[in-house]
């Protein structure tokens, strides 16, 4: 079961633009879009007016005049962040936000998953001293029951904003701003933790009547680290946001912390895309919740001074190679305990290693489930904190077509008190358990998945917006795609196959797991540079082979040349 389950090539279906488009954007550019229903150059140019409303969003008429009242009498408030980075993001964007606002006297926490446990929970409102007035949640909090009635038996009001799938029982708290409460009005139900704050605070603002001294445009590079960094659906109001804080970004515009960690990951934020937010960015401020502390992110983000916020991203950059090395070898020990696991019998494989850490097992749960197109849980002890004796904190990654969340509670359902909490979406959730419950778990989670999950949803796909011709091998293509989308989850980077020989290839990086490759179109003859990630041996050479690929620009030492990311090579 080792071995990658082998990817099938499909073609998405040409559409052709029903709309002309300015011949300055290249027909391929308007193939891709079309393929993804953007038929027309209005739709393609994402604009902020374009933004839907906060008004349908439940629950913030009450939010706002609780907030109002708060600024207004200079009453305490507390943002309780989260230990990720769409947490961390939403975090830096209530507090600035607030500030921005009048409030003089907001401030944050974030808890220790050790310590504290996820969420606004009793042990973290206990460290709150002296109570705040108000406590605001960020990016969690619907599944916080008993911790919002600590909050409240120490006499403070709660406003919960959150993005996260709703439990049977809703925490009893002042309000309540979720798009994905039952029955909400918002249209968009992909917002993230950190657009929902924003959205609220849109509303604050319009409610004190601000609009035209307080620009929350500067708070964008946030919202778009941490909407892409979550991987939400990138709808076209969550890609209105995106867009938005990347062109802060590429004009130089960004907050003091997001430019350092540019420098500090080798990116240039003049040339800022999505995929550098979502696979260097967002990482370095992950893995401070994962290993250390998520106040040195969310520090870093709030830093308007540059040699402070070089120093914290130096730090989260440390932090970061630490969980790279951790990784490593936690994906190692899965892949070989996955040797006596029999694929056609498991589909919900599990996984646990009592030397593991419970920070970095969503990242193993997530590898596993790219190698094995199953739904996986990887566990790990939650640590030696008070009362963690024996408790495991799991994190599961699903496929698409099988909402893991769901699965989830179908296993909470059929055996009462086995899981001792959950939460998340469908693609991605975390639980606690008991280690003396976790082969009942197991067993359980599996005969959920063998019974719910499609047949086709077990073949991994990889999607194709066809062939390029010879001609449209150049970098004016490659930069045109590099800013367009902005690409993403539900919103994917194109991607193209055509035939090549390789004709010269050499290993790259420090274990030798990536190849530079020379490939020859044997159409006209040409040779493309390609790099080949992540891989266990060498591409054929000899014969053609199809090959899948990114058309990008490869900035090297500030100079330009087209370069072709390879996804999947199949025999022609």
């Amino acid at each position: 079961m080792a071995a990658a389950t082998p990817i099938a090539l499909r073609r998405r279906a040409v559409v052709c633009p029903p709309h002309a488009w300015p011949a300055s954007v290249h027909p391929v550019l308007q193939r891709v879009y079309a393929a993804r229903g953007v038929t027309c150059p209005d739709e393609a140019g994402l604009r902020l007016d374009g933004l839907l409303t906060p008004d349908a969003l439940g629950g913030i008429e009450r939010a706002v005049a609780l907030l109002t009242a708060a600024i207004s009498s200079d009453q305490r408030i507390l943002v309780s962040g989260d230990y990720d980075c769409d947490g961390a993001t939403g975090c830096a964007v209530a507090v600035r936000g607030l500030r921005m606002l009048g409030a003089r006297n907001a401030g944050y926490v974030v808890p220790d998953r050790v310590v504290h446990g996820y969420g606004l929970t009793p042990a973290l409102v206990a460290t709150m001293q002296p109570a705040p007035d108000l406590i605001v949640t960020v990016d969690n909090g619907i599944a916080s029951v008993a911790g919002v009635a600590a909050a409240k038996a120490r006499g403070c009001k709660v406003i919960i904003t959150d993005h996260h799938l709703p439990g049977p029982t809703l925490p009893a708290a002042d309000a309540i701003v979720n798009p994905n409460l039952s029955g909400d009005g918002f249209a968009s139900k992909a917002l993230c933790g950190v657009g929902v704050m924003f959205y609220l605070l849109l509303a604050l603002r319009a409610d004190l009547g601000k609009r035209a001294d307080v620009d929350f445009a500067t708070l964008l590079d946030l919202v778009a680290l941490g909407t892409v960094a979550d991987l939400v659906p990138l709808d076209r109001n969550n890609r209105a946001l995106v867009e938005g804080g990347l062109r802060r970004m590429r004009s130089g515009r960004a907050c003091a912390g997001v430019a350092a960690l540019f420098e500090v990951a080798g990116k240039d934020v003049h040339n800022a895309a999505a995929a550098d937010l979502g696979y260097a960015i967002g990482p370095r401020i992950n893995a401070a919740g994962r290993l250390e502390d998520m106040t040195i992110g969310v520090e870093c983000l709030l830093s308007d001074d540059a040699a402070r916020a070089c120093s914290l991203a130096a730090t989260l950059n440390d932090i970061n190679m630490q969980r790279r090395d951790l990784q490593a070898s936690m994906v190692e020990d899965a892949i070989a305990k996955l040797e006596g696991i029999d694929v056609g019998d498991t589909l919900g494989v599990s996984l646990f290693d009592p030397a593991w850490h419970h920070g970095v097992v969503g990242l193993v749960a997530s590898k596993l489930k790219e190698r094995l197109h199953r739904p996986v849980v990887a566990f790990a002890p939650l640590g030696e904190g008070a009362g963690n004796a024996g408790e495991l904190r799991g994190s599961a990654r699903s496929i698409s077509g099988f909402h893991v969340r769901d699965a989830l509670a179908e296993v909470d359902a059929r055996c009462p008190g086995l899981i001792e909490r959950f939460g998340g979406h469908a693609m991605a959730a975390g639980l606690s358990l008991r280690l003396s419950n976790y082969v009942r778990f197991a067993e359980t989670f599996d005969a959920v998945v063998c019974e719910r999950i499609a047949p086709e949803s077990l073949q991994p796909v990889l999607h194709s917006d066809g062939e390029l011709a010879p001609t449209d091998f150049d970098l004016d293509l490659a930069r045109q795609l590099r800013v367009a989308g902005p690409w993403g989850q539900g919103f994917p980077v194109p991607i193209f196959d055509n035939v090549f020989e390789c004709v010269a290839q050499k290993p790259m990086g420090a274990n030798g797991n990536h190849r530079r490759l020379q490939l020859r179109d044997p159409s006209n003859g040409c040779v493309h540079e390609g790099v080949w990630f992540n891989v266990d041996g060498d591409a054929p050479q000899g014969a053609p082979v199809r090959i899948a690929y990114e058309l990008q620009v490869n900035d090297w030492r500030g100079r330009e040349s087209l370069q072709l990311l390879v996804r999947h090579v199949a025999p022609e």
